[in-house]
């Protein structure tokens, strides 16, 4: 199925395709560069670390919906074995976990949402497979996150403590970004990846998993159609949202038949990295205090061949 008319234009003006070759499978990853890597390093000032992900375990953000999401399994394998063929005195234990790989705090491979039958930069949809995954644009060619991230803390521009309070579907524009960087005192460069808070993560702090998961009723504040253009334009390397769905809902049309529209564009499209349930509660307190929204990022996906989703642990040093 097509995109609607009324996006053609802007997928036009947005699209990556072909810009680093017709055989990239980066996306966006190309503005990985070491200048962008030294900016973030610049922007180190006590050196303090904080991991933005949650933890993963049974109690994570996955309660059913989409079917067959299921948060971490623990299973003990071995526990405080001897291995009788080695010497020593020294006993292991050993553990497997069972999840998938955007139960928790993850990053999306750009095979992760298609339309049209194609992913990015043209590669067919049915690449991904039941046998090997995604063929191309799987997790495995998703880059190591190295550069200066920006917390663009739209819910404290707007003074709420979350953007649910203001309208439960709220749709992040690009006067919002812009409003959320000026409060910063950043501007946002070519490599940045960008951490929108919306605020959603504190029902999710707050134990109520649900609410996280299903919204008020489907209906969850994020990035929306009004933001594509903004961040091809600053030429972001990067997006992270502290949201189950990433986007709003509900989308814009009222059949629902542009769901997904921004996850479309953004890995479709963009080739744009971009990834949801990021802890941005503890940073945005961080920074605030601080009069800091810059710092060095870093997170690297799991590569996990052919995943579609990789598991991630950022880390934000200011």
């Amino acid at each position: 199925m097509p995109l609607p008319d009324s996006l053609e234009p802007l997928r036009a003006r947005v699209s990556n395709w072909g810009r680093w070759g017709d055989d990239d499978q980066l996306g966006t990853g190309n503005l990985l560069t070491p200048e962008a890597a030294r900016r973030g390093a610049a922007a180190v000032r006590t050196g303090r670390r904080l991991s933005l992900a949650v933890a993963l375990d049974g109690d994570g953000p996955q309660v059913g919906q989409p079917p067959r999401r299921i948060n971490a399994l623990l299973t003990m394998l071995t526990i405080n074995e001897r291995d009788r063929l080695a010497p020593g005195m020294w006993a292991s234990s050993d553990d497997l976990v069972t999840m998938c790989t955007c139960a928790g705090t993850h990053i999306d491979a750009l095979s992760h949402v298609t339309y049209d039958g194609v992913m990015y930069n043209g590669f067919p949809a049915a690449n991904v497979t039941a046998s090997a995954g995604a063929t191309t644009c799987g997790a495995e060619r998703l880059p190591a996150i190295v550069t200066r991230g920006v917390l663009l803390d739209v819910a404290a521009a707007k003074e709420v403590d979350g953007l649910d309070q203001i309208d439960p579907g709220y749709a992040i524009t690009a006067e919002d970004l812009d409003a959320a960087a000026e409060r910063a005192g950043v501007a946002v460069e070519p490599g940045d990846a960008v951490l929108v808070r919306t605020g959603e993560m504190r029902h999710f702090r707050a134990g109520d998993r649900k609410r996280f998961a299903l919204g008020d009723g489907y209906r969850f504040p994020g990035l929306s159609v009004h933001t594509i253009e903004w961040l091809r334009v600053h030429d972001v390397a990067a997006a992270f949202t502290d949201s189950y769905a990433y986007e709003a809902f509900p989308p814009p049309s009222p059949d629902w038949s542009d769901s997904l529209v921004v996850h479309m564009l953004h890995l479709r499209d963009m080739g744009l990295i971009q990834g949801q349930n990021w802890d941005l509660e503890g940073l945005a307190s961080a920074c605030a205090a601080a009069e800091q929204h810059e710092f060095l990022l870093v997170a690297a996906p799991e590569p996990i061949t052919g995943a579609t989703s990789a598991p991630v642990n950022p880390v934000a040093v200011l």
